[in-house]
């Protein structure tokens, strides 16, 4: 009876406990908000200046809209666009040079940073603008270029004494460190531009602030930077992209396995552009004893691919669980497996590779025969080390 009397007095304190307890978050709560969503952060920044946008076909603040429009419907000064490889729309080929052009909806000069004469904003360029926006969806990979292209930005602004707003998005591959840190010395180029490993973990705001921390400019200048971070985001957070960031990377697929397929760029193997499946596939016509094969043909943002018109035999990866690919990092096995079978010694490997990977150890421990574990455990240092040198400049949660 004690008991019951007890548990009766209770309840009435429960259900008050219950109906105070705050309610679960909601899915568009717990949604990750992207630092173009919050103009409450930055607008206040930008009013009464003109405004150059570093930003490609990524920058959307909703599905059916640009943040370049969204800053001239409010009445914003944006007096110049800079694009990266692939161009403002995105549909260049990788390397291809692009042409400075204006934006047809909006008649904002575009100024490439990709055409084959300035890597760096010339000084006129400069005097265009008063702050620098940053909206661009990466992929967290050294190889991939559009970083270097803010990093040469973050150059030219501190330089001029341009203040720097960037608007943060989620990395894809930001769950995970993995790879050799780059040899500056020998392999410092425009597919590797910062002491960082292959994958590197981060999103473009904390790069950017570990650039400027490290002293990673040239000279050791630092800019005027502003990030707005995501909402909801950490380190663990799955995040699909819902625009293609190239157009050889259609797919999280291809994110996934961007990192391990993309060594194969520095041999004669193709890995699938100029197919339906880049980055999802590779091949060669010399592979023997494979079931699959495909004729890598010229297709926009893929016009002279490798191994062009050619009956390739090899993998195809692209039904591979994403899940799985998202945790599998990465992977040498697909290379090696490609370098056995050809079996064409030094003759697999451009100096192109050396680029790609960052030091000059992995070639010569595939040819003796070493397996993806046993170079992957030469790499595990850099991972340690690289991984408590940017803690001072994470803005989420690993």
């Amino acid at each position: 009876m004690k008991f019951l009397l007890s548990l009766l007095l209770l309840l009435p304190l429960y259900a008050h406990g219950q109906e105070n307890r705050p309610a679960a978050p909601t899915a568009a709560e717990t949604r990750i908000i992207l630092g173009n969503e919050q103009t409450e952060e930055y607008f206040p920044l930008i009013e009464g200046k003109r405004i150059a946008l570093f930003s490609n076909h990524t920058g959307m603040v909703s599905p059916d809209k640009h943040l370049l429009d969204l800053l001239v419907e409010q009445g914003f000064n944006v007096t110049a666009i800079f694009s990266p490889e692939h161009g403002f729309r995105g549909k260049a080929d990788a390397g291809e040079h692009i042409s400075n052009t204006v934006d047809k909806k909006t008649g904002v000069p575009i100024l490439s940073l990709y055409n084959g004469r300035e890597k760096r904003p010339s000084e006129a360029s400069m005097k265009k603008f008063d702050l620098l926006l940053v909206d661009i969806q990466d992929v967290g990979l050294r190889f991939y270029t559009y970083y270097i292209t803010l990093c040469r930005l973050m150059d030219a602004c501190a330089e001029y004494g341009r203040q720097v707003v960037l608007l943060d998005r989620p990395n894809p591959n930001g769950h995970y460190v993995d790879g050799p840190l780059l040899d500056m010395e020998r392999y410092k180029s425009g597919v590797g531009w910062l002491p960082i490993p292959v994958v590197h973990g981060l999103t473009l705001g904390e790069l950017a602030r570990m650039v400027n921390g490290e002293g990673w400019l040239p000279q050791e200048r630092r800019c005027n930077l502003f990030v707005v971070p995501c909402r909801n985001y950490t380190h663990q957070s799955r995040y699909d992209l819902p625009i293609a960031p190239s157009p050889n990377l259609p797919n999280m697929t291809a994110v996934y396995l961007y990192p391990s397929i993309c060594l194969f760029e520095g041999t004669p193997v193709s890995l699938g552009r100029g197919t339906p499946l880049p980055f999802q596939v590779y091949g060669h016509p010399d592979m023997t004893g494979y079931d699959y094969s495909f004729t890598p043909h010229s297709l926009p943002g893929a016009k002279n691919p490798p191994q062009l018109g050619r009956l390739c035999h090899g993998r195809n990866l692209s039904t591979l669980p994403q899940d799985s690919l998202r945790h599998i990092g990465l992977d040498l096995t697909y290379l090696i497996d490609v370098y056995r079978n050809l079996n064409i010694g030094d003759r697999f490997f451009t100096s192109f590779f050396e680029l790609l990977i960052g030091v000059d150890y992995v070639r010569p421990m595939i040819q003796a025969g070493h397996s993806a574990a046993d170079i992957r455990a030469r790499w595990q240092d850099d991972v340690v080390r690289f991984r408590e040198q940017r803690r001072p400049y994470l803005l989420y949660a690993e």
